[in-house]
């Protein structure tokens, strides 16, 4: 504690004898240092009362508080307006004491030349700006001593001139403890090529990288792009093996904050960094709007889904957030992570089966939500076919009773999330969540409550999905398996997925089943081959691919959206939204009833034919098997983007 007040008073009394050599110099700037014997009793005079109000006016506006060895461009134009509203009022002094100095002959003291007011001013501003780069300079080049001379840096490409490169090259110099020399920049802004930034060349574009890794003696790459595309990315990744040039990546643009790039946080390339998908443009007032001091609830709150949607409802200040989970641990924690990053909003943690209706009333009469968003569901296609009879009871009558509850108890909305296996089904899993968006979409016919469903298809990295088992794959050293050559997949971000349901939940007005817009659908073989390159093997060199066949209830190409649907843009170009025909509830709750007598089935068979009389749309199980398992050979060309940073 000493030595922190030992130090803030030494900064606070540099400061003062800056500003009083400023004020004196600026008497001895405008009188060509000879001061006339009146000046110089002016100065004696007021030399301590402008140099006290000049230090309050810093204090007051926050600029003292800046770090020293940190300041930049923001904190010299916060210094600027200090000095500015500092001597400004001076100004305003002198002409207000010669006003009244035929009245008081003490008046005469605070009649500054405006020349020395002027001077000061500039004195004090480049004095008090001037140590502190000053000592900025010296932090950067000496504070360093554990790295010494013999420590190799690791020289590095920068890839992406742009502005997250130059915020990127500015923090490394700021660094120096990081070992992490930049020897260049690469942009296929060919504009760009033989500029300097922050002292570092750039030096041409990507296309070059090879030679010029090989000129510069290069270490390593990194890509300085907040939001690279997936192909660019690509591409470089694959120039950079070619190379044999290890390549990292900055954090994404929801990663950078307050124009800073947390160094710490630089990573290798990730699967989600080649499938490239954009930042998204939500509307946050309308979000806001829909979720500020309401008390939500959320089903599935321990799920992959359900947690993200979680983290993203809590930034939006509701008056409280409810957890329903049935499995403990997972509720666990979300519930700590929710209360440390939260601390003050009202989280109340529910251990609750949605098929258990008692139990569900009880949450409902005790939370009294407003908005009910449900993701609790069995997702996984093959594990439904073996167990058809949960599928029904989970996806179809829990999704029923959590809905009736919400309709009970006068909720604003509710929110289904859905899939888009959902779509002309073939598996009973995609056709249980059908039968689930039919459900809510009649009860909305009648009901106070805004019921919507909001359909996307796989996210990156939830538990059971494609990456995980991929990675324990490649973690033992192969195969990598894959069901079918052909099997594409459209795929998006976890958080991506959770903010675009959010906002179509708050564009919703009933009834609507939204359709998020999923981009590219994604060859799986060509993301095993991806994730295997990324883990440092060569596809069928050093981990093979193997094709095991179609599973049950699996279709080689997802859809999003029906023939019979007029998919209708809305306001935000990622959501789209379509209509069906809905059936009247009555029709809709008898089919259950004949349904629900399949719920301890063990036949997928008979729960097949059961949801088919449901939903004419539903397909048969088209379920292929090769002849054998067969190694994959097939190489697929690397697309070619420009990597431009902006």
């Amino acid at each position: 504690m000493m030595q922190r007040f030992a130090h803030r008073s030494f900064l606070i009394v540099i400061d003062l004898a800056v500003l009083a050599i400023a004020y004196s110099l600026a008497f001895l700037i405008r009188f060509d240092g000879q001061i006339p014997l009146l000046m110089t009793k002016k100065l004696l005079f007021t030399l301590p009362y402008i140099v006290i109000f000049q230090f309050l006016v810093l204090l007051f506006s926050g600029v003292t508080r800046f770090a020293w060895r940190y300041i930049s461009l923001r904190e010299v134009i916060r210094f600027g307006l200090a000095f500015g509203v500092a001597n400004g009022f001076l100004l305003f002094v002198r002409h207000g004491s010669i006003e009244i100095k035929p009245h008081f002959g003490y008046a005469e003291y605070a009649v500054i030349p405006m020349g020395v007011i002027f001077i000061d001013a500039f004195l004090a501003f480049t004095g008090a700006v001037g140590i502190r780069g000053l000592r900025r300079i010296v932090a950067e080049r000496f504070s360093h001593p554990l790295l010494s001379k013999k420590d190799k840096q690791v020289r590095t490409l920068l890839l992406g001139a742009g502005a997250a490169g130059a915020l990127v090259a500015r923090e490394i110099a700021n660094r120096t403890e990081l070992g992490i020399k930049p020897v260049g920049f690469l942009d296929d802004d060919t504009t760009k090529t033989g500029l300097v930034i922050h002292g570092i060349p750039v030096l041409g574009t990507t296309a070059a990288l090879g030679p010029i890794a090989k000129k510069q003696a290069v270490d390593q790459a990194l890509i300085t792009i907040a939001s690279a595309p997936g192909e660019a990315i690509r591409r470089i990744v694959h120039v950079c093996d070619e190379a044999n040039l290890p390549v990292r990546i900055i954090p994404g643009v929801f990663e950078i904050l307050d124009g800073t790039v947390n160094l710490s946080r630089i990573r290798e390339v990730s699967i989600e960094d080649l499938l490239g998908r954009a930042p998204i443009d939500l509307d946050a007032p309308l979000i806001e709007s829909f979720v500020r001091g309401k008390r939500v609830l959320v089903t599935g709150a321990g799920g992959s889904i359900g947690s993200e949607l979680c983290r993203q409802l809590a930034r939006f200040h509701p008056a409280s957030l409810t957890l329903v989970e049935r499995a403990e641990f997972h509720l666990f924690t979300i519930h700590q992570d929710l209360i440390h990053a939260f601390p003050d909003l009202d989280i109340h943690p529910r251990i609750c089966d949605v098929c258990d209706s008692r139990r569900l009333e009880a949450v409902f009469s005790q939370d009294r939500p407003h908005v009910v968003f449900h993701a609790a569901a069995h997702k996984h296609v093959p594990m439904m076919e073996w167990n058809p009879g949960e599928a029904l009871k989970n996806n179809v009558f829990g999704t029923q009773k959590v809905a009736d509850a919400a309709d009970r108890h006068n909720c604003d909305a509710f929110v289904l999330i859905s899939t888009d296996k959902a779509v002309n089904p073939t598996s009973i899993m995609g056709a249980s969540k059908r039968v689930a968006e039919m459900y809510v979409q009649s009860l909305s016919q009648r009901s106070k409550t805004k019921y919507v469903a909001v359909r996307f298809g796989n996210v990156l990295g939830s538990a059971g999905s494609v990456i995980p088992i991929f990675q324990k794959q490649i973690e033992a050293g192969g195969p990598v398996t894959v069901t079918h050559p052909e099997m594409k997949r459209y795929f998006m971000t976890i958080p991506e997925a959770c903010q675009l349901v959010m906002q179509a939940s708050a564009m919703g007005d009933g009834g609507e089943i939204f359709v998020l817009d999923m981009g590219t659908p994604v060859k799986i073989a060509d993301l095993a081959r991806d994730l295997i390159r990324l883990s440092g093997f060569e596809p069928d060199v050093d981990i093979p691919i193997v094709y095991t066949g179609v599973r049950p209830g699996e279709k080689l190409f997802e859809e999003l959206g029906f023939d019979a649907e007029k998919m209708n843009t809305t306001r935000h170009p990622k959501i789209f939204v379509g209509k069906l025909k809905g059936c009247a509830l009555t029709q809709v709750t008898r089919n259950l009833e004949e349904l629900a007598q399949f719920t301890s089935s063990t036949s997928a068979q008979q729960v097949r034919q059961a949801l088919g009389n449901m939903i004419p749309e539903m397909q048969p199980d088209a379920t292929e098997r090769p002849p054998s398992v067969v190694p994959d050979r097939h190489s697929t060309p690397t697309p070619s983007l420009p990597l431009v940073a902006v």
